[in-house]
């Protein structure tokens, strides 16, 4: 039998069972992994790549059927088998019909076992070459875990077309990257792109910059001034922390996202635009429309293509990736000789929770090469926090509030209480660092 590399997910309360299966398809070269209930196979399919599961049917809590049912309705490409005794066959054959591609009824022999698989694999397509990770080339972003595989893979079907994209990312994630490796992929590439912070502009003033204004709109208009979706006409515009623009605001953007026309403020006389936009957020948009913060209708015309950046924390296989780029970056920014990581460090730094993602990463990186005397960063030259402290007593009892509060606070005193920097360092921006230090001191 012809040996693949092809995960599979057995699921069955019997330990016998699931030793028997991962015996035999292991020895063909399968990668098996193994589940005692529904439950723990869900988390399973949550996080694996997974070509084809195997499952009983009668099993503690919730029975295979609905295992059945969910990756038929959720997991595109995820063949199923089911495994039964005698007595369930007419169970079997109802799992067919709700998504199951064959049944095998126990006991059942080595070969029989690897017929059935060999059928569901090739109903399912699943049969894949090895094939190296793809990647926008030249926008930056670097990654080979499953999670950024899949944002790769969307950034490359989206970016020829028209379609505005919504970015959910936390901050530091490269949610700007995304949205450059769209607009410079893609056939509009030699249009301006133009990035738009809409947290970092004062609500009163988002408006005119947005769409420009005429002379003698209001009170120091003295010449008439294009805005931004004018300067990206013909390109893309790509709106950061869409989430903090206001109702009224938002009533404007889904106009020009309709009509794709807007007026200057001041002005009577619509201005029509070609344009691609791409917004990001760092909140659940859903939950502002179901506490009537954000539009609904703004929402699902911004949401047509969904790019959900992981965090670093979720994105392992990346870590030690993203700090040789940025130690090879800086090392030659700063014209030092070759420098590197001792085995204990990178271990820290493998281990490390990276609530400020990516950005804490290259901004780590970028001191310790200022900082750095000597040709190897050993874990006593890291932060303390990233440091194991046999003095720390509190252990995990702490609410998460405790801790962000001191860890920011850490960072204020490391920084002389500078927001600018202290918000660079944390990935969030000084507005959003000045509500955590008022919500904190309240």
């Amino acid at each position: 039998m012809k040996s693949v590399k092809t995960n599979i997910l057995v699921v069955d309360d019997s330990l016998e069972t699931v030793e028997l299966i991962k015996r035999n398809l292991e020895s063909v070269g399968y990668h098996i992994y193994s589940a005692s209930n529904v439950q723990s196979a869900l988390k399973l399919l949550d996080t694996l790549n997974v070509s084809l599961v195997i499952t009983d049917l009668k099993m503690p809590g919730e029975n295979g059927m609905e295992l059945v049912r969910h990756i038929s309705e959720n997991c595109k490409g995820t063949g199923t088998l089911v495994i039964t005794g005698f007595p369930s066959i007419q169970g079997a054959v109802e799992s067919i019909k709700i998504g199951a591609e064959e049944y095998l009824v126990k006991p059942f022999t080595d070969e029989e076992l690897f017929k059935s698989v060999e059928r569901v694999l090739a109903k399912t397509s699943k049969y894949k070459k090895e094939v190296a990770p793809v990647s926008p080339v030249n926008f930056g972003i670097i990654g080979n875990s499953e999670g950024m595989q899949h944002v790769f893979k969307t950034i490359n079907k989206a970016k020829n077309t028209n379609a505005t994209v919504l970015i959910h990312g936390e901050s530091g994630t490269g949610k700007e990257l995304v949205a450059r490796a769209l607009h410079y992929g893609s056939n509009a590439a030699a249009a301006p792109f133009v990035p738009v912070n809409c947290g970092g502009i004062p609500d009163s003033l988002l408006e005119s910059e947005l769409f420009g204004y005429v002379k003698g709109a209001f009170t120091g208009a003295t010449e008439t001034r294009a805005g931004f979706f004018q300067t990206a006409d013909g390109g893309t515009i790509f709106l950061d922390e869409i989430s903090n623009t206001s109702l009224a605001m938002q009533a404007k953007l889904l106009r020009v996202l309709q009509e794709k026309e807007f007026y200057m403020v001041g002005s009577k006389k619509p201005v029509k635009v070609n344009i691609r936009v791409v917004a990001a957020t760092n909140v659940d948009l859903m939950q502002l429309v179901k506490k009537g913060l954000f539009r609904e209708d703004l929402y699902y015309r911004l949401n047509i293509i969904s790019i959900d950046l992981p965090p670093l924390r979720e994105r392992d296989k990346d870590v030690m990736l993203l700090l040789d780029f940025f130690l090879n970056k800086y090392t030659r920014e700063l014209g030092k000789g070759p420098i590197q990581f001792s085995k204990k460090a990178l271990r820290s730094l493998n281990d490390y929770p990276w609530p400020g993602n990516v950005r804490e990463l290259q901004n780590l990186v970028h001191r310790l090469l200022i900082m750095a005397d000597e040709d190897t960063i050993d874990t006593p030259d890291l932060p303390e926090n990233f440091r194991f402290s046999a003095s720390r007593t509190q252990g995990l009892n702490r609410r998460l509030a405790e801790v962000e509060k001191e860890y920011i606070a850490d960072v204020l005193a490391a920084h002389k209480n500078n927001i600018s920097q202290a918000a660079q360092i944390l990935g969030i921006d000084r507005k959003t660092l000045r509500e955590k230090l008022k919500k904190a001191n309240d």
